[in-house]
């Protein structure tokens, strides 16, 4: 019997460890496409929805309250500040419950109001808007709910007034914070505004209207004394005012997308009707 010659295939090996290879590098293309799927899907979610759907309670909100205001004047109960939480003159009065930058977007409140805080209210009466903001230069209708938590008053696409600060129409400062990016970003365009533009403040039988007269274009998020009654940068002391009155302010998040400086507008009381 003749012996047998072994065969040696040359290369198998190689093409065995090349095939290996081309299958790791498969998996990890596919991993990183499916997490490329997954945040660009978070990032939809984010910008894009949390938009649509915090605009559109928002603007259920104003709907909403027009509506309540309007029965109100039929029934003959809508005087000013008749049973909706407010002040003599429909301004409401706001309690000092404290409130950080990390919670709100901008500066902490460090004023307190001209008036007397009545008890303190529960969760659902602080969250409840009580006004409604109009910025004709922007298209921008929002309404306006105590506090600035985010959860609560500020993610549900709503202005949030500042503790402590003076209601609208009132002598001292009524200062506002708004998000500029997602949950509806209703101050992500207050940038655009200009001395002279009207800010609008409706409330139940009541509208004040301010006159944009400074924009603060940045500060930090500790500058307190732009929401002070007369206010006035402490970190920028040039820029703000001096003298007492009846003023209105703006506060949001700047650059776009991030939350290292505040953006402020301010305007004086013009008229109130």
């Amino acid at each position: 019997m003749r012996d047998r010659v072994p065969v040696v295939v040359q290369g198998g090996g190689r093409r065995g460890r090349r095939a290996g290879l081309a299958g790791v590098l498969w998996a990890g293309a596919e991993l990183i496409v499916t997490v490329g799927v997954v945040v660009l899907l978070l990032v939809v979610h984010q910008v894009w929805w949390t938009n649509r759907q915090a605009a559109a309670a928002a603007q259920e909100q104003v709907q909403a309250l027009e509506r309540a205001w309007g029965e109100g004047s039929e029934s003959g109960s809508g005087a000013a500040g008749a049973g909706d939480g407010t002040g003599d003159g429909g301004v409401p009065v706001v309690g000092s419950e404290a409130s950080g930058p990390a919670d709100s977007g901008a500066a902490p409140a460090a004023t307190r109001a001209a008036r007397p805080a009545p008890p303190a209210a529960g969760p659902s009466e602080r969250e409840r808007a009580y006004a409604v903001l109009r910025v004709p230069r922007l298209g921008l209708v929002v309404p306006v709910a105590q506090g600035v938590d985010k959860g609560t008053v500020l993610d549900k696409g709503y202005a949030g007034q500042y503790p402590g600060t003076a209601g609208p129409g009132a002598q001292g400062n009524f200062a506002l914070a708004g998000h500029r990016n997602t949950h509806g970003e209703p101050f992500r365009y207050i940038n655009r505004l200009r001395a002279g533009d009207e800010l609008i403040v409706d409330m139940r039988g009541r509208r004040f209207t301010y006159v944009v007269g400074k924009v603060l274009s940045e500060t930090t998020e500790r500058d307190t004394g732009v929401i002070a009654p007369v206010p006035r940068s402490v970190v920028k002391p040039d820029q703000g005012y001096s003298e007492p009155g009846a003023y209105i302010t703006l506060t949001t998040c700047t650059p776009e997308y991030s939350s290292k400086y505040r953006l402020v507008v301010w305007g004086t009381l013009l008229r109130s009707s």
